[in-house]
């Protein structure tokens, strides 16, 4: 029954939007706000790790050239949209919501045990160190011009935190394959300091482009590993 019920709210949505009847501001008259939090609690509430993305691009499918207008991005942004509302009653914050959804977003219930993840981590006693860490490589990666570096060069690392700080991005990078966001958040927690002495020890915008470009490609590869679950520069 519930599958019944997932796909013909994903044929609704996807049908509505592809003949260009969206919503429009506090217009829904094919109620496909209510379709689309019918959706979310589907696959959340009955643990179903169903590809969301694949599910809607599967519907579009079946209407072959029929639809003129049918952006899935669009439609999933739109289904993603009523997160806040569904999490409302739980008092997780949007911030939350915007940090698991800057991350992969195909699949709902893998959205919702990244948001429990990162709720956990804000207890931590590194969290509010490593949000701000977070925020400063966030800042430093946005404003690099053309493609980010992704080589490191360990042969040219001038300070001892260098090597602190790749070595454990190293072993992080090995280990946190397990799929329990909460138990890799805890391992995350363990960078907090050797991105605080990075950070009070290191110019990561020297005037030698070797240097800069190394130091950027440690933070790229840093801020990588923090996005498998979530965007933490995104938290208050």
């Amino acid at each position: 029954a519930q599958c019944v019920a997932l796909a013909d709210r994903i044929d609704t949505l996807v049908g509505i939007f592809g003949i260009g009847q969206k919503p429009s501001g506090e217009k829904d008259p094919f109620a496909l706000r209510r379709a689309s939090l019918g959706i979310l609690r589907i696959c959340i509430e009955e643990s179903l790790p169903l590809d969301l993305n694949a599910l809607l691009g599967h519907a579009r499918d079946q209407y072959a050239n029929k639809l003129s207008d049918c952006d899935i991005e669009e439609i999933l942004d739109y289904v993603y949209d009523r997160l806040p509302g569904y999490y409302a009653e739980q008092d997780i914050p949007k911030d939350a919501i915007l940090s698991a959804l800057s991350s992969n977003k195909d699949r709902p219930l893998d959205i919702h045990h990244r948001i429990q993840a990162i709720q956990q981590f804000r207890i931590l006693p590194e969290a509010e160190a490593l949000i701000a860490g977070n925020k400063r490589i966030h800042n430093i990666l946005r404003k690099v011009e053309g493609n980010l570096p992704e080589n490191v060069d360990p042969g040219i690392f001038e300070e001892a935190c260098e090597h602190e700080l790749h070595d454990q991005v190293r072993k992080l990078s090995k280990t946190m394959l397990v799929e329990d966001y909460i138990q890799r958040m805890k391992q995350l927690a363990s960078l907090q300091q050797p991105i605080d002495a990075f950070f009070d020890q290191v110019m990561v915008m020297t005037e030698d482009k070797a240097l800069r470009d190394n130091r950027i490609a440690l933070l790229n590869q840093t801020h990588r590993l923090f996005m498998q679950i979530a965007d933490l520069s995104k938290l208050q």
